[in-house]
């Protein structure tokens, strides 16, 4: 038991460090106002792997490193609500990252059965993946809309578009579908990284 204790928080913390790592660089690549995240693939691995409590935890890492770019000024879009809002940017960043985690190892646990070694876990991998990004894009711009509808306008106008045609191409069309795109791609590694694991963890969260 204490052995596979021992396993479990050495793997959590070196998902920790790899959402860290992955969100650090991807502040820094935009496409749009946002930054995109980089950091989903390893939430979904750990909530594979470990269940959807510890893909919570994962998120909420992801949250944190959110957040902090968002105080420092490394994202530009984030620095704007930081300083109309810090309380509701905190909660936002962090809510959307726990929730994504936590949907990623559901979403994975109810398809797979918590079996991590069947054809059902590439399945399964794949719905994670996919779910992962709807979740924390979907809250993200659900929390613009009803919480900072004055700064999604401006960015809106900014952009040259209505605030619905902005949502759907400047920021749906464009972070969103890049995130999409590099989870369902890497999703096979996934995969590989849960099936390498299953003999090594044999009870998950």
């Amino acid at each position: 038991m204490n052995s596979g204790k021992t396993q479990r928080l050495t793997g959590l913390a070196l998902f920790t460090a790899i959402i860290v790592v992955l969100q650090v660089i991807a502040t820094f690549v935009r496409f749009g106002p946002f930054s995109i995240t980089l950091s989903l693939i390893p939430i979904v691995a750990g909530a594979a792997i470990y269940g959807p409590k510890a893909g919570a935890y994962l998120g909420g890492v992801f949250g944190v490193v959110v957040l902090v770019a968002c105080i420092l000024g490394w994202d530009a879009g984030g620095a704007i609500l930081w300083n109309a809002n810090p309380f509701l940017t905190a909660v936002i960043c962090l809510a959307k990252g726990i929730l994504a985690g936590f949907a990623a190892g559901g979403v994975f646990t109810l398809i797979s059965g918590k079996q991590l070694t069947t054809g059902r876990s590439l399945v399964g991998t794949v719905c994670a993946a996919v779910v992962s990004p709807v979740v924390n894009t979907g809250l993200f711009i659900l929390a613009l809309y009803l919480l900072f509808p004055d700064i999604l306008a401006a960015w809106a106008s900014d952009f040259g578009a209505e605030v619905t045609t902005y949502i759907l191409t400047g920021l749906v069309g464009i972070n969103f579908l890049v995130e999409l795109a590099v989870n369902v791609v890497l999703s096979p590694v996934v995969v590989q990284i849960i099936r390498a694991r299953a003999t090594m963890n044999p009870r998950r969260a």
